[in-house]
């Protein structure tokens, strides 16, 4: 059961060590069950204040959005899920053809102003959490869970009820 590519849209580069390794770790599991790109974009100028900053990325995040692309955004606000109903989520989209799943991660000021940009582009916006997550560990937590949606799919014995 060969899912659809996925990607990941992210502002900036992992920059720790660990978390590096950590996202390395995952892309390289979920890589045996489907392909899955990564795509940084660069980070804002940080000498702008926090809202500008978001705002500027957000829009960068939309001009590397791609025509296959099925754009989902994580945002605190956003749908929460269980580990079980993310895997039906990326499920659906497979199977309703709705295009390549690309999750965006915004960097450390957010996804910009509220309906502005990605926020508008986005089809689904998901929160891995009502907690805020510095933006480097949302990816390596992501990860995980494209990593455990992929493993319920395929009855893996990974997820624990």
């Amino acid at each position: 059961m060969a899912g659809k590519a996925l990607r990941l849209l992210c502002v900036g580069k992992l920059k720790t060590v660990f978390w590096k390794e950590a996202a390395n770790h995952y892309l390289e599991r979920i890589g045996r069950m489907r392909p899955i790109s990564v795509t940084e974009i660069r980070d804002a100028d940080a000498a702008l204040a926090p809202r500008a900053r978001a705002d500027e990325e957000s829009a960068r995040l939309c001009a590397a959005l791609e025509s296959g692309d099925y754009p989902i955004a994580l945002d605190e606000g956003g749908k929460t899920f269980t580990s079980g109903g993310f895997a039906e989520m990326l499920a659906a989209i497979d199977q309703k053809a709705l295009g390549r799943p690309c999750f965006i991660i915004g960097g450390p000021y957010g996804l910009g102003a509220l309906g502005g940009g990605i926020r508008k582009a986005a089809r689904i916006t998901v929160s891995l959490s009502g907690l805020t997550w510095p933006h480097e560990l949302a990816r390596v937590l992501l990860l995980e869970q494209i990593y455990r949606a992929e493993c319920i799919r395929r009855k893996i014995p990974y997820h624990h009820h």
